[in-house]
């Protein structure tokens, strides 16, 4: 007699198993619920434990994760996956995650009983790993994420909270690198062979395609034209006539007749004659005197000729117009209007103090003792004193103040994402409105790059056979969000482009410091000042991958001793956050909190229209050089 268990899961727990089994498509499955990780591992599949208490959140986590291992049983072959699979580390957890979105992207498809439960148990895993509170994509995993995008795209459902998060701060670089791809997505999810393929293009649009190993496909065909060879070897008395067949009909044509009856002293005349015409009467050499060879391409940098650069095909100089239509700046630019909003206050009292220090290095000095002009109020006693005292007048005399130019440099990397880069963004205002109500002229620029991790650079260098050490490995994007000679009032919304999404990514401080440079050199102002904004050191992964770990750093001090030598530009610096900028700029200040940063801008530009040098140093923190 079977004793009947008291525990009220075992019914739901029994049914849960059959109908895996069920939707496995798999009599023989082993199904057992414990505390140990989930998974499969080979017949047996192993569910999350389910207490006596049958807790709401305990029983969806189980039915998901069930229908979650089912459909991948069922849809997914091993010997498929591991043909295709990629050997790099990063490239394998992408092909993972796609797979696993496409066995459940199946399962919603032919059962859409199943898509709810696996969104609860993708709500759970999302959540537990915290997916809810990640601000930026550097902390999210892209894997994660570009399994969600190809779980969402193939079904069209919405994705839980926590895990739409993570898919949405990498979704408009995934969309951008390897949308082509994507949009094939589900014409491939019948078929494992062809989902493994479009997998590994995926992969290699995202940057890794050097993890990708061999092409096994590619591989096969390889071997079908062994096999051929051999067999064409195997006839080869048969296929040799028919070859000397055509052989003759090829010679007896009539080109080839022209060919081989051309007198070769003519040709040799024709090369000799297109030599001359290249070379020119004046650039004859010497007898026995080797050709000159041409001069040595200019260095990239002037600040280090040693820089190296792999490619600058895909680099450009971009006005912010021509990243956004205008309906999308005047959006994003009514959203950082609200990001000002609680700073007004704060951001008005800085704007009138600047302004009125650069106001009073401005201000006129007065001639006194004069015979006419303004009656010197100061002197009315001594006439009062003695009336045979003549008055005194005093005339005003303009002093010089030279014409200034101010460039704002912003460092646009992905780790400014979020409170960092819309308080630049603000500040980038201010100090541009203020400027030009003292006739200060101000330029504003970005600087960023085109796609994480090499863009169309690494895809080049990939194909050209990888050169050991090829320099700077990525596209550069360098942004003009205002020029000098612009009116503010036609540029103003260009500031809201820093809040787009998908814009702010890797950072090439040394390179976007000399192009800033060069800028202002060329100004007919006779003072330039030139402001960086940044949060850290110069980072690109796809260059420091391939190059030494300082390769970047190094290029950024070269550049800041020339500047600092050539003395045609005042440089100076803020950072942002925990990074210490003064290690590069002799002129810095450091913030760590990013509400600081209005006023640390604002002092460092007014201090350097301070009279005094030693405010001045007490102000801009200037240390001495080691």
């Amino acid at each position: 007699m079977v004793q009947k268990s008291d525990n009220p899961a075992d019914p739901f727990k029994k049914a849960l198993a059959e109908a895996t089994k069920v939707m496995a498509d798999d009599p023989d499955l082993t199904v057992s619920y414990t505390v140990d990780p989930s998974g499969m591992s080979g017949d047996a599949m192993r569910l999350p434990q389910i207490s006596r208490r049958m807790t709401r959140d305990e029983v969806l986590l189980a039915r998901g994760t069930a229908d979650a291992l089912a459909l991948r049983h069922r849809y997914h072959d091993a010997a498929t996956h591991a043909r295709y699979v990629p050997p790099g580390e990063m490239a394998r957890e992408l092909y993972e995650s796609m797979e696993t979105a496409r066995c459940e992207a199946m399962g919603a498809r032919d059962m859409p009983g199943t898509a709810g439960n696996v969104d609860a148990k993708i709500a759970h895993e999302a959540a537990r790993r915290g997916y809810g509170q990640i601000k930026q994509a550097a902390d999210a995993p892209l894997a994660a994420a570009a399994g969600y995008l190809v779980r969402h795209l193939a079904t069209g459902r919405p994705l839980p909270p926590d895990a739409a998060n993570v898919m949405e701060l990498w979704r408009g670089f995934i969309e951008n690198q390897a949308g082509d791809a994507l949009e094939s997505v589900g014409d491939t999810l019948n078929d494992q062979a062809s989902f493994a393929r479009f997998a590994r293009r995926v992969i290699a649009d995202l940057g890794y395609g050097d993890q990708l190993g061999d092409d096994p496909d590619a591989q096969d065909d390889e071997a079908e034209d062994q096999a051929e060879e051999g067999a064409d070897q195997e006839e080869e008395p048969d296929s040799s006539g028919q070859q000397d067949d055509q052989s003759d009909e090829a010679d007896a044509s009539p080109e080839s007749s022209q060919d081989e009856t051309q007198d070769p002293s003519q040709a040799q005349v024709s090369m000799d004659d297109l030599a001359d015409q290249e070379l020119g009467d004046e650039t004859e050499l010497p007898e026995g005197e080797a050709p000159m060879e041409p001069p040595p391409p200019a260095p990239y940098s002037e600040a280090d000729p040693d820089y190296k650069v792999f490619s600058t095909d895909h680099d450009e100089i971009i006005a912010a117009e021509e990243l956004a239509e205008p309906a999308e700046l005047e959006r994003l630019r009514a959203y950082l209007d609200q990001q000002l909003e609680p700073l007004k206050g704060a951001v008005s009292r800085l704007a009138n103090k600047l302004q009125r220090r650069l106001q009073a290095q401005q201000n006129r000095s007065w001639e006194f003792d004069r015979e006419e002009g303004i009656l010197d109020a100061g002197r009315l006693a001594r006439v009062v004193a003695n009336p045979t005292m003549p008055l005194s007048f005093k005339v005003e005399k303009d002093t010089e103040f030279r014409d200034t130019v101010v460039t704002l440099l912003l460092d646009n990397s992905g780790s400014m994402r979020g409170r960092p880069i819309s308080i630049a963004a603000i500040c980038a205002d201010v100090l541009a409105r203020t400027l030009e109500r003292c006739n200060v002229k101000v330029e504003i620029l970005g600087f960023t790059t085109r796609a994480w991790k090499g863009g169309l650079a690494r895809e080049k260098w990939l194909a050209d056979g990888r050169e050991q050490q090829p320099g700077r490995l990525n596209d550069l994007r360098h942004i003009i969000y205002k020029g000098a000679d612009s009116p503010w009032r036609r540029t103003r919304d260009n500031l809201g482009l820093m809040m787009k999404e998908g814009l702010l990514k890797e950072n090439i401080d040394g390179e976007a410091l000399e192009w800033a440079h060069r800028r202002l050199a060329g100004r007919p102002e006779a003072r330039k000042i030139l402001m960086v904004i940044s949060d850290g050191a110069p980072v690109d992964d796809s260059t420091l991958s391939v190059n030494p770990a300082n390769f970047l750093e190094k290029h950024l001090r070269d550049v800041i001793a020339m500047v600092q030598k050539r003395k045609q530009v005042e440089l100076l610096a803020i950072g942002i956050g925990r990074h210490d900028v003064t290690r590069y700029y002799d002129r810095a200040v450091t913030i760590t909190d990013v509400e600081q940063l209005a006023g640390a801008m604002t002092e460092q530009l007014a201090s350097l229209f301070d009279s005094d040098p030693r405010a001045r140093a007490r102000v801009m923190g200037i240390r001495r050089a080691s």
